[in-house]
């Protein structure tokens, strides 16, 4: 049972596990404004905007793509889609500017656009400077994740400047932590480890859910599991879903037995919570989060998620094998009751194609992934080639992390995305580098040493030949950046990028 508001009204409905918030919208409460475009999250016709209460009891929203969101995770939010905007005879800004500025055409995206501007409008009257200028990076932000078939996309554009521009006092109505919790004791059945949609909310219990059915798939932001559905057309009778167990959900600071500090991201910790952190410490992983997915897929997306999926062409992988990331395991402890829990290596936690070492037999899960606090004098570049700038998967994925002492290369890590069955160090093309200066012959010999690290395959994002070339300029690239940094500040040729930006922006 699933007890949530819809557009500031409670509704009640029964749903299998494996039904979207998409089906449950159209199939089951009649409202077919939300859309259904590519059903894999790719569109953005399907938008949805999710309200959660914070800590503070104060119910925030984020957009979501609904084809790919489980309905159960509704349970005590509120849902609100293009029908629930206008307040009687008064359009909300987003649709009112979408309407002056003529905006629509053929229409099937738009209630996705829709509702994306009504993010981009709640999230600039919450910000700090409301009355600033939209920025192209926030403009980009927000509708990177819409397609619109007809090309239509310099009218939606006039739209959100429009609204922004015009941004008023208008708040749209929101319930409070008490209109949430609409009914107490119907979720506490979905939290019992026989029910069909489990959701624990502490580790204990999320234990002991899969020391019941150690093998029940697991979903969080359901990105990736969901397209089992929709496009392989598999049901899931049982899930476990673990983005509400507490300790899933903390970034704590921390310092392992080797000395190093930083910060165990708990498993379910989305792309949108950690980026200020990345920001403050990292910002090219944070620029990397502008081209993972799209603001629907990064509001929804877990890091653990990432991880465990064990894709090769994972975005964030790569660039935690770079900075030398570790795993907090968990799982039962056995017949006696309790948890076990180990740390892992994240370079040795994909074994191959889709295979990790995580013991899903036993029902192990990702806890929380280690991220290192940066050394000084070390440096990141991350790189990624795709087809598409925004909400694309990686073609080749390059994370380069080093240092230099007295103008020789150490501790290089060099890992790449797209370039084997899993993502993976190029162990080989370190090797040629550690030690060397960044001459040409000394990332000749490295780019020569890709080719004992990685035989890659072809596939439909790119040949064997393609990628094997686009590692090695990704490798040259890093050397021009190199000498670019080196040179003194009133050189002719100035320390910054010798190419062009790979980004957006």
């Amino acid at each position: 049972m699933i007890d949530f508001l819809l557009n500031g009204r409670p509704r009640r409905c029964e749903a299998s596990p494996d039904t979207s918030v998409l089906e449950l919208l159209r199939e089951t409460l009649g409202q077919t404004g939300t859309k259904e475009g590519c059903a894999s999250g790719d569109c953005g016709a399907c938008t949805v905007a999710i309200g959660e209460a914070g800590p503070d009891g104060r119910v925030r929203y984020h957009s979501a793509n609904a084809c790919i969101t489980p309905a159960h995770q509704l349970n005590d939010c509120h849902l609100v889609t293009v029908e629930g905007l206008a307040q009687g005879e008064s359009l909300h800004p987003a649709q009112a500017a979408m309407v002056d500025c003529h905006a629509s055409q053929c229409g099937f995206c738009t209630p996705g656009i829709v509702m994306s501007l009504f993010m981009l409008y709640e999230d600039q009257q919450a910000s700090v400077s409301p009355s600033l200028p939209l920025s192209p990076e926030r403009l980009e932000g927000a509708l990177g994740g819409n397609l619109c078939r007809c090309t239509g996309y310099r009218p939606i554009r006039d739209a959100a400047l429009a609204m922004v521009d015009a941004l008023s006092d208008y708040l749209y109505p929101r319930p409070s932590w008490l209109d949430l919790a609409i009914d107490a004791a119907a979720p506490a059945q979905d939290h019992a480890a026989d029910a069909a949609f489990v959701q624990p909310t502490t580790l204990d219990a999320l234990i002991e859910a899969r020391r019941h059915d150690p093998e029940v798939p697991i979903v969080a932001g359901g990105t990736d599991l969901w397209l089992e559905v929709t496009q392989r057309l598999t049901r899931f009778e049982r899930l476990v879903d673990v983005t509400r167990v507490a300790e899933l959900n903390a970034i704590v600071e921390a310092t392992l037995e080797d000395g190093r500090e930083g910060w165990w991201i708990g498993g379910a910790v989305t792309y949108t919570r950690l980026a200020p952190l990345l920001a403050e410490h990292y910002p090219a992983f944070a620029h990397l989060l502008h081209r993972l997915g799209s603001a629907q897929v990064r509001n929804r997306g877990t890091l653990g998620g990432n991880i465990a999926n064990a894709s090769p062409i994972g975005d964030t992988p790569p660039v935690l094998l770079a900075l030398g990331s570790r795993l907090w395991l968990a799982g039962p402890a056995g017949e006696g009751g309790g948890t076990t829990e180990r740390g892992l290596p994240l370079d040795q936690f994909f074994l191959d194609y889709k295979r990790t070492a995580l013991n899903q037999s036993q029902g192990e899960v990702i806890r929380a992934i280690f991220l290192p606090r940066p050394e000084p004098g070390r440096h990141l570049r991350i790189w990624k080639l795709s087809k598409r700038r925004e909400d694309d998967i990686s073609a080749v994925l390059g994370a380069f992390y080093w240092r230099l002492e007295e103008d020789l290369l150490r501790d290089v890590r060099l890992a790449f995305g797209g370039m084997a069955a899993i993502p993976k160090r190029a162990a080989a093309a370190e090797a040629a580098l550690e030690g060397q200066p960044p001459t040409v012959a000394s990332f000749q010999a490295a780019r020569a040493a890709l080719k004992q690290d990685f035989q890659p395959m072809s596939d439909v994002r790119g040949s064997a030949h393609y990628r094997e070339l686009a590692a090695a300029n990704l490798l040259e690239r890093l050397r021009l950046v190199l000498i670019g940094e080196n040179q003194p500040q009133n050189a002719s040729d100035s320390p910054r990028e010798v190419m062009l930006h790979a980004y957006a922006h």
